[in-house]
């Protein structure tokens, strides 16, 4: 019989850590890489589409106080994910930490988990991105056909010598009657989304500085979109205060039809939560830092500082310039440009919306990539995945694979209710480290920590207790979704895992260390 609650040895994590060679992750990148790998997971699809809808439906205004609370839930669990970053810095995130102090069942799940938020989010960015190009190269006149921007079987029609959308908001002002005389036709593949991930996966084989410095060049330019928008937008609030102040006014709208007021408010903490993923990338990049006890923490909670400040800036100047109920849209920033009458504006933000999910693509396909190479180097999964490429010290096989599989999804499948299905993901994976933090506190109080988590157990338990709620607050199907994703993963390890485990071959032998 198996122990299920094997852990994996620290001693065995710090060697593991400590290895060089053409067989192992190259350590390449500094301080500055991993704040931006962070901006580069976060800032995306969130600042310039999910602000508004979340304003319009939950918050109003006081959107500002979701980002707030969200951001709150997230500073807590990253603190925990810093101090397990510079004490375990080896690829796998919070699988790897689990492994070390809650055993290998609890491992699995987590893996399993973060395999479902990397890829399926990698395929969410995927399927988003290709709009976004569209919209960008529409700006210069050229038309991308919407056959091949959507997923196939998607309902089009011929308006305006282009094939829209039925839910357009070209066709917002025409009528049932006249849309039904419209040439209609189907969406053959979302060739864009396909070619984009494929390109991403090709620049991640090649290597992590490329892969790194690629991101961290495109990080510049959206982050000079979204401070653009700061400028422009708050030279306007300052010179109309009074349309501000109306805009603003109710702050916290009272509570109508089971929307706004505080419950507003917590629904849309849930809602924004979702433009914080992908923090916990950085941690996967561990066994890549060049010095991870230092740079880790300043990684994981500089980019989420840095982005937490962005997203409040941004949430309460839109809600100034445009009044929040208007906000509905798929473009709310661009729609506060074109209030404002800055006519480069939707150009410009755009391009920032371009620049955004493509850096997302690059890092949740390197979070999945990683946490493959981790679950493989230890039994759990096929051994291919954990093979290093030679040249260019990368985990090529499992890149490959994983971006063909994202891209295929990408293209051909509708993904817009995986969303919350990855966001829950995500909350457990942030549950889990959080416990692992106080549980090694309690079982190992010598080992020495570069970066220690402050207020033990006040921050684990808060940050337990803040991604539980948020948890509780998503729909019932979102669970079921789970627990089906979940019974997938349980035949996985049950068939082989178990039976390839190098921790499990280690307690048969009886060579696995007594305990940590």
């Amino acid at each position: 019989m198996a122990d299920l609650l094997a852990r994996k040895s620290l001693d065995v994590l710090m060697t593991e850590a400590s290895e060089e060679g053409e067989h192992t992750l190259k350590r390449a990148l500094s301080a500055l890489n991993l704040v931006a790998l962070g901006i580069g997971a976060i800032i995306g699809a969130g600042i310039f589409v999910l602000t508004g809808a979340a304003a319009a439906q939950f918050g109003g205004p006081a959107i500002i106080l979701s980002y707030i609370l969200a951001g709150t839930a997230c500073v807590f669990a990253g603190l925990c994910y810093a101090e397990f970053a510079a004490l375990i810095p080896i690829a796998g995130s919070a699988y790897t930490y689990g492994y070390s102090t809650l055993g290998e069942i609890f491992a699995w799940i987590i893996g399993w988990d973060l395999i479902l938020e990397y890829a399926f989010g990698a395929a969410t960015v995927g399927s988003g991105w290709s709009g976004t190009v569209a919209a960008l190269l529409s700006d210069f006149g050229i038309t991308i056909s919407g056959k091949y921007i959507n997923t196939p079987g998607t309902d089009l029609v011929w308006f305006h010598d282009k094939w829209e959308l039925l839910t357009s908001p070209a066709l917002l002002n025409v009528s049932k009657d006249a849309i039904a005389l419209l040439p209609h036709g189907t969406a053959v593949f979302n060739i864009v989304a396909f070619v984009g991930i494929l390109a991403v996966t090709a620049i991640l084989v090649v290597g992590i500085k490329e892969s790194a410095n690629f991101n961290t060049i495109i990080v510049f330019i959206k982050l000079f979109a979204v401070a653009v928008f700061i400028g422009v937008a708050g030279h306007y609030v300052f010179n109309h205060m009074d349309a501000a102040r109306a805009n603003w006014t109710p702050f916290i709208p009272p509570r109508i039809d089971g929307q706004y007021g505080w419950p507003g408010i917590v629904t849309g903490a849930g809602v924004v939560f979702f433009a914080y993923i992908g923090f916990d990338a950085v941690s996967t990049a561990a066994q890549e830092a060049k010095n991870p006890q230092r740079d880790m923490p300043i990684g994981i909670m500089g980019s989420l500082i840095v982005c937490t400040i962005l997203y409040i800036i941004v949430s309460g100047l839109l809600t100034a310039v445009v009044p929040y109920k208007s906000l509905n849209v798929p473009a709310p920033v661009s729609l506060a440009m074109q209030t404002i009458g800055i006519g480069w504006g939707s150009i410009l933000v755009d391009a920032g919306a371009f620049a955004g999910l493509t850096t997302v693509m690059l890092v949740m396909l390197l979070g999945q990539s990683r946490v493959f190479f981790s679950m493989a180097k230890d039994g759990l999964l096929w051994k291919w995945a954990g093979e290093i490429h030679p040249k260019f010290r990368t985990p090529w096989k499992s890149t490959i694979i994983v971006g063909i599989f994202v891209a295929f999804f990408a293209a051909v499948v509708p993904i817009g209710i995986l969303g919350q299905l990855v966001s829950i993901g995500t909350l457990l994976a942030f549950i889990i480290v959080s416990a692992g933090v106080w549980m090694l506190r309690v079982k190992r109080p010598d080992l020495p920590r570069p970066f220690k988590t402050p207020l033990v157990p006040f921050v684990p338990i808060m940050a337990i207790l803040l991604c539980g709620y948020l948890m509780y607050g998503l729909p019932g199907d979102t669970w079921i979704r789970l627990f089906v994703w979940m019974a997938i993963g349980f035949v996985v390890y049950f068939t082989y895992s178990v039976k390839h485990s190098k921790v499990q071959q280690a307690v048969t032998s009886g060579t696995h260390p007594s305990g940590d």
